[in-house]
């Protein structure tokens, strides 16, 4: 296994065990990642994915073959592992794949401070290092090492002040008894929503609370409505405030109101924005490109300076740190918070929200109500041979046109602005699919403007695949 290129994607390391990935390849890696950093220590973290164990231990045998010493974190969410990158200052290494299927697994990279490592920061040259040492070693695999050479490994928990952490975004006298239904789906928010909820005044029923990768409940994956059922279900029966689903290695997190209506991502980011604002009048919020108009509505109706990004953590947390931004939200479920390293952390945005609706002592449905302005059709992924020549086709035909079909920009793929409805359409960073995001007034004219969409990418496939102008 020379080539790891299947495998490194834009923000992380993702695939399949045994067939993309294997104990070399860590080993691999984590020499990578020991002479990319230059650190003298690696954070070293995983969810519960049984294949995790296995690979993290070979990632931190190349670690400390290079050197570097290993802080063995043990089980533990990605936003965990983030706090552990800040707090102590070192970098860090989450094996997880998220809400992909069991047979995945994977990593997330970050330097000290949490500083994000993707493909324009560091992934690249890691990449490369990983690759080369693996066509060194050859069909042989790498060589023995010594254990007495290795520098040192020690195991180390941080669970209880990543808990105190996140308890602090909110002003806990002010709590009141509300009934929470958390379903974590058998991912690391069954290690992690037990430690933060511990002493606080809400009745708590966690849905899947057991530590078991193969997710035999439900996939682990709350941005899809299947995969919200459960949840919905129980915060009817329990008559239940709120309802949090969490990913695989709960670092998202989405919400159900009382009326087992999910929220959407964007919602979520309106409502802590304005939570957000609140406390720092003025202050600057992020928001990427495929978020609902709401968002900055919001944003400006609260006082506050909204500054849209590309979609992805390395992007949001480097603009963050050039702007001092105060909070930033993302449609996909991902929320970031300046005091928390500008990192993402689903169970923080949660118990913002759980503080919301303790001051207001309002459902969470009225609370919502002012935000339901628009309809969505959340995220439609088609199959095409070239996602980016699709993109390309689309924008030239909108260049063309000059105005008549909207004005566009290229910040992240293709977003063109038709007055009262607007659509994005991006390439998948790891799939040969295009993602097309449309929001328009209501339901009716959101569907009918998906199928104008969709039509339309039709149309141009067709003239491609008979070499016809379109």
């Amino acid at each position: 296994m020379s080539s790891l290129s299947d495998v490194f994607k834009a923000y992380d390391i993702r695939g399949t065990v045994p067939g993309q990935l294997s104990t070399d390849a860590f080993r691999a890696i984590g020499a990578a990642v020991a002479r990319f950093t230059g650190a003298p220590r690696l954070l070293v973290a995983r969810d519960m994915r049984q294949s995790g164990v296995a690979l993290s231990a070979a990632f931190s045998d190349g670690a400390r073959a290079e050197g570097a010493a290993v802080v063995d974190l043990g089980l533990a969410s990605t936003d965990l592992l983030y706090y552990a990158a800040g707090s102590l200052d070192a970098p860090g290494a989450m094996f997880t794949a998220s809400h992909n299927p069991a047979e995945y697994n994977g990593l997330k990279l970050c330097l000290s401070g949490a500083r994000p490592i993707g493909r324009d920061t560091g992934l690249t040259q890691i990449q490369q290092t990983a690759e080369a040492l693996l066509a060194s070693w050859g069909d042989s695999g790498p060589p023995p090492v010594d254990p007495s050479t290795l520098a040192p490994i020690e195991s180390r928990s941080v669970l209880d002040a990543y808990a105190d952490h996140v308890r602090s975004f909110v002003d806990l006298d002010r709590l009141r008894p509300l009934k929470v239904v958390a379903d974590t789906a058998n991912g690391m928010g069954g290690l992690v929503a037990p430690a933060v909820f511990a002493g606080l005044p809400f009745e708590v029923e966690i849905l899947y609370p057991e530590l078991d990768g193969s997710f035999p409940n439900h996939p682990a994956d709350p941005i899809q409505p299947e995969n919200l059922v459960a949840l919905k279900q129980a915060v009817l029966e329990r008559g239940a405030d709120i309802g949090l689903a969490f990913d695989g290695d709960a670092d998202r997190v989405f919400l159900v109101d009382e009326q087992a209506r999910p929220v959407s991502g964007s919602l979520t980011t309106a409502l802590v924005a304005a939570s957000m604002l609140a406390k720092h009048p003025g202050a600057t919020v992020l928001y990427n490109c495929i978020s609902s108009r709401v968002v900055p509505e919001v944003i400006a109706e609260h006082g506050g300076v909204g500054i849209r990004t590309r979609v992805g953590h390395s992007y949001i947390k480097q603009v963050m740190a050039d702007t001092g931004a105060v909070f930033g939200g993302e449609h996909s479920g991902h929320y970031y918070f300046r005091e928390n390293y500008r990192a993402d952390s689903g169970i923080i945005a949660a118990m913002v929200v759980l503080e919301l609706l303790s001051v207001t002592d309002r459902p969470l449905s009225e609370l919502l109500a002012p935000y339901r302005r628009y309809s969505v059709s959340g995220e439609i992924n088609t199959e095409v041979p070239d996602p980016a020549a699709m993109v390309e086709a689309m924008a030239a035909e909108v260049d063309a046109a000059g105005g008549a079909l909207g004005t566009f920009d290229r910040l992240d793929g293709l977003t063109v602005d038709r007055g009262d409805w607007w659509y994005n359409l991006r390439p998948s960073n790891t799939e040969p699919l295009l993602r097309l995001n449309v929001e328009a007034p209501d339901d009716a004219s959101c569907a009918q403007r998906v199928e104008e969409v969709q039509a339309a990418m039709a149309r141009l496939a067709d003239h491609e695949r008979k070499g016809t102008p379109s």
